[in-house]
């Protein structure tokens, strides 16, 4: 019995030194564990999910008149995932979103989590303003500095 509480243990330790290595957008990580070294690795392949790639592709497809459609302008911020997770707008299911299009957010407010690794993470903002644009849908998995919010300063 001993032998697998161990294991559980190994493993929420592995799972969290693999949370760290994407959010800090690490392909390398070389710790010791009680006497145990441990080396992990991200291949560039598994960095990103596939999807991801499937959609850059479809970003340079674009006409350039959509493209400057998207210019950011001057007095705009964005808001960038810090992680790879899941994005989520609300606290729970059917709870009422963080930010709506349109409302005005304060430095630190929360805007969204992002579920890592069954780790909730909560995003705040850097800038006081008003969100203008809100990009991935809700559930939908995110990339490493993939835009989540523009916000209007």
């Amino acid at each position: 019995m001993r032998a697998e509480a161990r294991l559980e243990l190994d493993k929420k330790t592995l799972d969290q030194l693999i949370e760290l290595m994407q959010r800090d957008g690490l392909d390398r990580l070389r710790v010791k564990v009680e006497g145990i070294d441990v080396d992990l690795r991200m291949s560039v392949e598994h960095a990103r999910p596939p999807q991801i790639q499937v959609d850059q592709a479809v970003e340079h497809a674009r006409p350039p008149q959509e493209l400057a459609a998207d210019e950011v302008p001057a007095n705009v911020r964005k808001v960038l995932a810090p992680l790879v997770g899941m994005f989520y707008r609300a606290p729970a299911p059917g709870a009422k979103r963080f930010v709506e299009l349109g409302d005005a957010v304060a430095t630190g407010q929360t805007l969204c989590i992002l579920e890592a690794m069954k780790l909730m993470n909560e995003i705040v903002s850097d800038h006081d303003g008003k969100v203008v644009k809100v990009l991935p849908k809700d559930g939908e998995l995110v990339a490493l500095h993939q835009e989540l919010f523009w916000i209007e300063t």
